[in-house]
């Protein structure tokens, strides 16, 4: 063989072995489509634009540092163990020995070793309540739970690098669920702003930092579910409703939106078990801001004070009324002597505004109304006999406990009482002040809106009744007037409500 064919015989050759070389390594490496066919190479699959998760932490790293945990320690009885914070939690005395959680209980458990004779108890000053706050001020003012707080009487507050200091209570108000403390020290505090709530829509993010369970600082994420809730909790219920884990022990802590403000302060859950379900209720930052900023200035909050009893209006009420919308406040009562009464407005009103603002319920109105310095004048304008008017009103300070006005004494049933529309069966009150009705025909439009025997019909549609035939002629000048229902005035065990019930 010549040199010439030698080398050509050797290029083929490695031609040969490169070939078999990448289809080898598409077999192992890529998978070789099928026997007898040429390799087909996927490209990796790579979108555009990738999709980004939220990451919070630069917010999380701005803001922990004005987080701070709170341990509340008072008097408190001895008992067979040393009371701590875990101890108050439904559930730790019964997890299971392999739960991750249980070393926290068995490392704080300390059997006493002399227990108080029988018949007597002990008292020391000990643990008694955990929670979190935060910094709103670089002199040291902390925001928690009035919760936290109001059963100790010496306060210590973990800042994040685990420094421990004292901290006084400057003021708390039950009311709002909200208290400040203060720390002394010669140094500056990392703090944070309150944001502007109105801003805050549902689906919004937001990062709850805290002290669930006494771990010390954690944080949880979620979304705005909804605005406005009320829990029961009082007069001043306006919860911002939150998705992130929010536990026992996060009372007080912050949530902030993703520019590190504050939009509420986490004070409650809803859990049929004690653990977080993805409920959580946080009070609206510009509710806290004002509370906050008067417990610093005086320790306490003023509030105005009108001295009514208010119920919600609902669309059967405003029909039998005359008003166009279901919105307002329904006085139920008004307090002798207090300013709404001495300013002559009286129970089946309906306030519609308040200087000007409309009330579109119960609630606005009661928060309206707490947040007006005590000794300012009002314009209420309030629905009366199918117009509108004003009423000037001098607001007083609110009381310490909420007053209800008390109504007359019912007045005991008739045997022999005369039939009524709607099912019911009614006489003249003994003092003639109304009707009593004396029996309730089952299945009857009456027994359907709650209406029993005992209670007294004061007024129909806001005209006084003394006998059955009164109660049928506002029933025909209801339905002369084109209106669907006409409301009682009804009272029952001294309390006053407003019933509306349907005309046919």
């Amino acid at each position: 063989m010549s040199e010439e064919q030698k080398v050509t015989s050797k290029r083929r050759k490695g031609l040969l072995a490169a070939v078999a070389s990448v289809a080898i390594a598409g077999a192992v490496g890529l998978g070789a489509i099928s026997s007898g066919t040429i390799p087909v190479f996927a490209e990796p699959v790579r979108l555009e634009r990738p999709v980004q998760a939220p990451s919070f932490a630069d917010v999380v790293e701005a803001v922990t540092p004005a987080v701070v945990s709170v341990r509340v320690s008072g008097e408190a009885p001895d008992a067979g163990t040393v009371a701590t914070p875990f101890f108050d939690m439904p559930g730790f005395d019964n997890l299971p020995p392999n739960h991750p959680l249980r070393r926290f209980f068995d490392e704080f458990q300390r059997p006493n070793q002399q227990q108080p004779p029988r018949g007597e108890q002990r008292h020391r000053v000990r643990p008694i309540a955990q929670g979190s706050g935060f910094f709103i001020s670089d002199d040291g003012y902390i925001v928690t739970n009035n919760h936290v707080v109001e059963s100790g009487s010496d306060f210590t507050v973990v800042l994040e690098d685990g420094t421990e200091m004292h901290a006084d209570l400057v003021g708390k108000d039950p009311r709002t669920d909200l208290a400040v403390l203060k720390v002394k020290a010669d140094r500056k505090f990392t703090y944070v702003a309150w944001a502007n709530d109105d801003a805050v829509r549902v689906g919004d993010w937001v990062v709850a930092v805290g002290n669930p369970f006494g771990l010390g600082g954690t944080v949880t994420a979620g979304i705005v579910s909804a605005r406005g809730r009320e829990i029961g909790a009082g007069n001043y219920d306006d919860f911002l409703q939150i998705d992130a884990a929010v536990n026992q022990g996060n009372s007080g802590g912050p949530t902030f939106n993703l520019a590190g403000e504050v939009v509420g302060v986490n004070t409650a859950i809803f859990s049929p078990s004690g653990g977080n379900v993805g409920i959580a209720f946080a009070i609206p930052a510009s509710l806290a801001q004002s509370v906050v900023q008067q417990l610093i200035e005086d320790g306490s909050v003023e509030r105005g004070y009108m001295g009514v009893s208010i119920q919600n209006v609902t669309p059967e009420i405003a029909d039998s009324l005359g008003l166009e919308e279901a919105k307002g406040a329904l006085i139920n009562s008004a307090n002798e002597g207090d300013p709404a009464a001495e300013a002559g407005i009286k129970a089946g009103d309906v306030v519609i505004a308040v200087n000007g603002t409309p009330i579109a319920s119960p609630r606005e109105l009661a928060r309206m109304v707490a947040g007006i310095k005590p000794g300012s004048k009002i314009d209420v304008t309030v629905w009366r006999d199918g117009k509108s008017q004003d009423v000037s009103v001098t607001l007083t300070e609110m009381p310490e406990t909420d007053q209800v006005a008390a109504a007359a004494p019912s007045a005991p049933a008739d045997e022999n009482g005369q039939a009524a529309s709607f099912g019911l069966t009614v006489a003249p009150a003994d003092d003639g002040n109304g009707l009593v009705v004396t029996d309730v025909e089952p299945g009857s439009v009456a027994e359907e809106n709650g209406i029993q025997p005992g209670d007294v019909i004061r007024a129909v549609n806001s005209q006084q009744v003394k006998a059955a035939s009164d109660l049928k002629k506002a029933v025909d000048a209801a339905s002369n007037a084109g209106r669907g229902a006409v409301l009682l005035q009804v009272v029952r065990e001294d309390a006053n409500r407003f019933v509306a019930l349907p005309i046919g």
